[in-house]
């Protein structure tokens, strides 16, 4: 299996993380990307840097307007003078604003605003080289299900949680969405995504919420009570020609093991109903047991059981890098779901 990496994503290091009206050590970090890395190793997987993304591919899901922020942003934010070293909003458009016209800015203090969907996506001059690179990862292992092979993409920064024209959540682009787009295109004539991460995908929902011809999995943490709050509850089922094509299952803070594979088993049945011929799979192991803010008590063991259960699928399958923020377990934990899913 290929395992696809680019140096370039271990400069996006962002600092600026406010939890609960404190201002805390951001959580995706570089260190993250080692620990996966030494994971790769240990499994003698051929680590490769892939080729770099055309504004073609990214446009598939991103419009320019957005990429054309991501890409000028950080200049115009230094220009200002007294502005911090990171790309930080103070204010978003709130839905009356959106229903009485607001449109963006013409100043890059509102278009922060207007591209970002919280505050725990900060921006610099490294974001959008390594967001870019990660995208490419998730197109090069996208190709490689293309070919009916599996790929690994150590994607940093993550994806799910970006909107077509929005970043948040530690996302700038959405991988996962971007590799579905390459996957349609390069002749799947239906694409599932199944998101394991302990964080409901809500970008990668949003992007797809009106599209039959890929379908979305998320098995995640109830948002009554965990990032994002507002999405990732059952009855979002998708709307016009995307309707009954997202299926969300949430569970419990402290769910376990036996919840946690059960609701992916569920996931994995929808997966065969709909005639998937490819899958994208967004992996997070912030599911662990382990995890500085745990909801999930997943095991090593479950995560194993995980990867078994999705490789049993048959599917030629995409494997890009969500969340997992204990630095210290993610290479294990990352070996373990790729041997059982290798089998």
């Amino acid at each position: 299996m290929k395992a696809f990496w680019d140096s370039v994503q271990m400069a996006h290091a962002p600092i600026f993380f406010l939890q609960r009206g404190q201002v805390r050590r951001h959580f995706e970090v570089p260190a993250r990307a080692e620990s996966l890395l030494e994971g790769c190793r240990a499994m003698g997987l051929d680590i490769t840097a892939p080729p770099s993304a055309g504004d073609a591919a990214l446009q598939t899901i991103h419009p320019p307007a957005y990429l054309d922020f991501l890409a000028r942003g950080p200049q115009e934010w230094a220009a200002l003078g007294d502005a911090g070293p990171e790309m930080v909003p103070n204010l978003h458009p709130a839905p009356e604003m959106l229903a009485n016209g607001a449109r963006p800015s013409a100043t890059i203090v509102g278009q922060v605003g207007w591209f970002t969907a919280d505050t725990s996506c900060p921006i610099t001059a490294d974001t959008w080289p390594a967001a870019k690179a990660a995208a490419a990862g998730a197109i090069a292992a996208a190709d490689e299900a293309a070919a009916d092979r599996h790929a690994y993409a150590l994607a940093r920064p993550p994806g799910h949680h970006a909107y077509a024209s929005r970043a948040g959540g530690h996302c700038y682009l959405n991988n996962a969405a971007i590799a579905a787009a390459r996957l349609r295109a390069k002749g799947a004539a239906r694409v599932a995504v199944l998101d394991i991460d302990s964080h409901h995908g809500n970008g990668t929902q949003g992007i797809f919420w009106q599209r039959p011809d890929v379908l979305f999995v998320s098995v995640h943490g109830d948002p009554n009570g965990y990032y994002p709050w507002y999405v990732g509850h059952a009855e979002e089922r998708g709307a016009g020609p995307g309707l009954g094509c997202n299926l969300n299952l949430p569970l419990p803070r402290g769910a376990e093991d036996a919840d946690w594979l059960a609701a992916i088993g569920t996931g994995l049945a929808a997966i065969r109903a709909f005639r998937a011929d490819a899958l994208v799979l967004s992996l997070g192991f912030d599911a662990s047991e382990h995890e500085p803010l745990a909801f999930l008590r997943v095991s090593e063991d479950g995560f194993a059981r995980a990867g078994a259960a999705i490789g049993a699928a048959g599917l030629p399958t995409a494997i890009l890098q969500e969340g997992g923020y204990n630095t210290d377990l993610l290479g294990r934990l990352l070996e373990r779901f790729l041997a059982a899913f290798a089998g």
